[in-house]
């Protein structure tokens, strides 16, 4: 098999696998509706790449790999088909892809990009070099995928699709477990299923980490029959295999030991420069992997202080004045949650906004009270057009979630530009914006970067 074509090349997943076929030596071609930053990447790497449908590349390939909204009567599904060539998903594809190495596979409703990049960031700086692929480009990098030289694979394992399913992890990491996706799991019971699958995919002789700190991850232990597989516990709890002691907020991060029970084994003292208590269990689960992986988790301790994120989490995209901008991939209420309360702690002195994009009419008609609940926690929110995704049926429920938020304090707007234009003009003193989307928030946030340094040169 020496040729794969994409369909759907631009979205985060398709491009990180594309990207690591090409650095193998792969040829690659593929194909997506309209250019992103992924689209581009590949595109740069040495992939053919082309904007709209295109049944001729596909019908040159060996495979066709196919992203979770394409469709089974797409024209270039169709053509390969006709053909006889193989068209798979990604968890069709991903046994294959994963052959050969020790996968460490970060799983959960929230969380997983963080921890899968800062696995990764450890491991490459103790010159492990991974093979991986993720959701989000790691900072430092520049990049979701790499093919590394040694037998390690750590990948971020999306639900979405049952995209997980298709792996095989000698190491699982759990992060949580909390409802989401209703446009593809149509009740809450489907989507911990799946959860279960997928713990039940761990190798003999492997280990499940999972953090006992979320009610959806103790429900599904409690409930679950997972005889013979390891199931290993984070968090703060002392009934933890893994503890979180010693906290302390230092002004721009964390400072925190991490115990082993059950000697109480000290695993080291670690400093954790991004804020949220969320990312604290995030750190102790990604040591954990490290821990159980046969590495002495203190080397990592200058790697996990110097760790930055990944692109478009708690992402700091402009400081225009006294008003800081940060983009953020929030898409779910806790989520919001969390990101706002991070906020809050490392900018107590600032008036907060919540600049939503609603992903998907099916999540927020859902989870419709919940998001109103989380956008209470900033002082202004403003609602922009939804993006929908896959989706086609609209639904005026975001209105309702602004009508619904006391204090006429949430506005919506039916586009950027005058969303953008009211931000500027209000956002005055100290302010920091958060831009929650999983769509097109990015181009949002630098429109208003651009209006905001405008008026501070005006002024």
């Amino acid at each position: 098999m020496s040729k794969v074509h994409f369909i759907g090349i631009g979205g985060t997943g398709i491009s990180a696998i594309a990207l690591l076929l090409l650095e193998k030596g792969w040829q690659v071609s593929g194909t997506d509706k309209s250019a992103s930053r992924y689209f581009d990447a590949v595109t740069a790497k040495g992939a053919y790449t082309l904007l709209g449908h295109s049944p001729e590349l596909a019908l040159e390939a060996d495979l066709v790999v196919r992203s979770s909204a394409v469709r089974d009567d797409d024209p270039e599904v169709l053509a390969a088909r006709e053909k006889g060539i193989p068209v798979l998903k990604r968890n069709q594809f991903l046994p294959g892809l994963t052959a050969g190495y020790q996968t460490l596979a970060v799983a959960g409703s929230h969380g997983k990009t963080t921890c899968t990049a800062m696995l990764v960031t450890m491991l490459r700086d103790l010159d492990m070099d991974p093979t991986f692929i993720l959701g989000a480009q790691i900072r430092p990098l520049g990049t979701n995928a790499h093919a590394g030289s040694s037998d390690l694979f750590v990948i971020e394992a999306d639900e979405y699709d049952y995209m997980f399913l298709g792996l095989s992890p000698k190491i699982s990491l759990l992060t949580n477990v909390e409802y989401d996706h209703p446009d593809f799991f149509t009740t809450p019971e489907a989507y911990t299923q799946a959860f279960a699958a997928f713990i039940h995919r761990t190798q003999v002789g492997g280990a499940v980490i999972a953090c006992a700190e979320d009610e959806g991850v103790r429900k599904l232990l409690a409930n679950e029959d997972f005889e013979g597989i390891q199931m290993l516990t984070y968090g703060y709890s002392p009934e933890c295999v893994y503890q979180i002691q010693n906290v302390n907020w230092n002004g721009d991060g964390y400072d925190f030991s991490l115990m082993h029970s059950p000697s109480q084994e000290k695993l080291g003292d670690f400093r954790l420069k991004i804020a949220g208590r969320h990312n604290l269990l995030n750190a102790a689960g990604t040591l954990a992997v490290l821990h159980q992986s046969g590495v002495n988790p203190a080397k990592a301790q200058e790697s996990l202080a110097a760790f930055k994120g990944t692109e478009r989490r708690f992402d700091q995209v402009c400081h225009s004045g006294d008003t800081v901008v940060i983009n953020d991939y929030g898409h779910h209420p806790t989520q919001l949650n969390l990101t706002l309360e991070a906020a809050h702690e490392l900018y107590p002195d600032h008036r907060l906004w919540a600049v939503w994009e609603p992903h998907t009419y099916s999540r927020t008609d859902r989870m419709q009270q919940a998001f109103t609940t989380a956008l209470q926690r900033a002082d202004r929110v403003v609602i922009l057009p939804t993006y929908a995704a896959r989706e086609t049926i609209e639904t005026d429920t975001p209105r309702l979630i602004a009508e619904d938020i006391p204090g006429s304090k949430a506005a919506c707007f039916a586009g950027f530009a005058e969303a953008a234009d009211f931000v500027t003009e209000q956002a005055t003193g100290l302010n920091v914006v958060i831009v929650f989307s999983a769509g097109k928030g990015p181009e949002f946030a630098n429109m208003l970067c651009q209006r905001l340094d405008a008026r501070r040169q005006n002024d």
